[in-house]
């Protein structure tokens, strides 16, 4: 129980009153009066606060929240009590998620009920616990404020974002999926299974005419192909200090998680097996398993895992990787590289490469572009353009000598990453070279 803001105005009234009683005693009987009636008041009030209730209270949160979205809690309080009760409404989330909508004030006849929502948008992944609903019951003179604890805490995990996911599916279930950016390069001919035949259309290569069938029906006639399945795609995720860098309101290690979702989401799409290691932090490690399930198990394995503050160990991370798998796999290494990285990073793929398909996808700041739009005014900001191009020049050099060593290499922006993978993946699968 706490006194209310218009019982300390009333209070600092009465000693005002008080102050000028001492230099005016006709003031005297006044200041009594005041006196009395606000401590009558106020006991009044104080007695009728413990006449309201008992409340019921029940949260319901979404059962997945991901990071950088927002999502509605439905809140709802009944009044149990036999009379008429205002309430004043307050959810004790965590400071990671950021909520509005509340406080809200409720008016409840005896046994009423109340139901409203608010927004709650999660800054952080990992779980998180929302303690019990803090409700203040309000006494009809609004004197005093009294505290409750009403329906229980819930414990709720903050997963990557994997809205992205949601709307791929959506997209590719109506054939769309070149609204995300992702293209689609169908290849027929070598290294792809067999689908079906169907009528020859011009462009097809004389490869794909089934002579046997144009003989029978006399018509030509050409075979389809589709990308191979099952095969092995397996992430190698770098958890090291050089993730934390942020680009917005989400790290680089966030990026790199959303990228992990999506990716996987395809290529469990596409029939493929799916596995993740991480490397440079906690190590985590999901051996390659088909299925939609296996997107569960990705999303319950990294949603609290964070970047450390450890250098990167590319070559432990491949030797690890290698001593794992046995099957030949792609292999999409997830790091922010920097030049002097480069040929530690070399190394680790070299050594993956002997039996595996190696993919090197990299995260460039947005920084970077931002810089080279500059407009030269001064001597300053001609060698801040003239130092991001060869800043540049060099890491495009870097991803080059990659590419000669037999790798696969992309660098991209933080918010392209996740496209850039899919369609270095589909690329890949339409190539027939893993």
């Amino acid at each position: 129980m706490s006194p209310s803001r218009r019982l300390v105005g009333l209070a600092a009234l009465a000693l005002a009153l008080s102050v000028a009683a001492a230099f005016l005693p006709l003031l005297l009987p006044v200041w009594w009066a005041v006196l009395g009636a606000i401590a009558l008041a106020a006991a009044i009030d104080f007695a009728l606060a413990f006449t309201l209730g008992p409340f019921e209270a029940k949260r319901t949160v979404p059962h997945s929240l991901a990071v950088g979205t927002r999502h509605a809690v439905a809140l709802e309080i009944a009044n149990r009590g036999g009379r008429r009760a205002r309430l004043a409404v307050f959810d004790h989330v965590p400071a990671s998620l950021s909520a509005s909508g509340l406080p809200r004030v409720l008016d409840l006849a005896p046994g009423a009920t109340a139901q409203f929502t608010y927004d709650i948008a999660p800054s952080g992944r990992g779980e998180l616990r929302i303690g019990a609903l803090e409700l203040v019951a309000i006494p009809p003179l609004g004197l005093w404020r009294r505290r409750l604890r009403a329906g229980s805490e819930q414990h709720v995990r903050v997963y990557p974002n994997f809205r992205a996911v949601s709307r791929y599916e959506l997209l590719a279930a109506a054939n769309r999926a070149g609204e995300l950016g992702i293209r689609r390069r169908r290849q027929r001919g070598e290294g792809l299974e067999f689908h079906q035949l169907r009528e020859y259309r011009q462009g097809d290569s004389l490869r794909q005419i089934d002579w046997k069938a144009t003989a029978r029906l006399r018509r030509a006639v050409s075979r389809e192909y589709e990308e191979e399945r099952d095969q092995q795609i397996v992430f190698l995720l770098d958890c090291g200090r050089k993730m934390h860098a942020r680009d917005g309101a989400l790290s680089h290690f966030d990026h790199a998680l959303d990228a992990v979702l999506l990716l996987a989401h395809v290529a469990l799409r596409q029939g493929d097996a799916v596995g993740l290691l991480t490397f440079g932090g906690e190590p985590r490690w999901l051996a390659p398993r088909k299925g939609a399930a296996q997107l569960d198990r990705v999303m319950n394995s990294v949603y609290d895992l964070e970047s450390s503050t450890r250098a990167s160990d590319y070559l432990a991370g491949a030797q690890d990787l290698a001593g794992r798998l046995a099957k030949r796999a792609l292999v999409v290494v997830i790091s922010n590289l920097r030049d002097e990285e480069h040929e530690e990073l070399r190394r680790a793929a070299r050594l993956l490469g002997r039996r595996h398909l190696v993919l090197v996808a990299s995260m460039k700041e947005r920084a970077l572009s931002a810089a080279l739009e500059t407009k030269v005014k001064d001597l300053d900001s001609a060698l801040t353009v003239a130092a991001t191009h060869q800043y540049l020049l060099a890491r495009h050099r870097a991803h080059e000598r990659l590419r000669r060593s037999g790798v696969l290499a992309l660098d991209a922006e933080p918010q392209k990453l996740a496209i850039a993978l899919v369609n270095g993946y589909l690329d890949v699968k339409a190539a027939g070279v893993l």
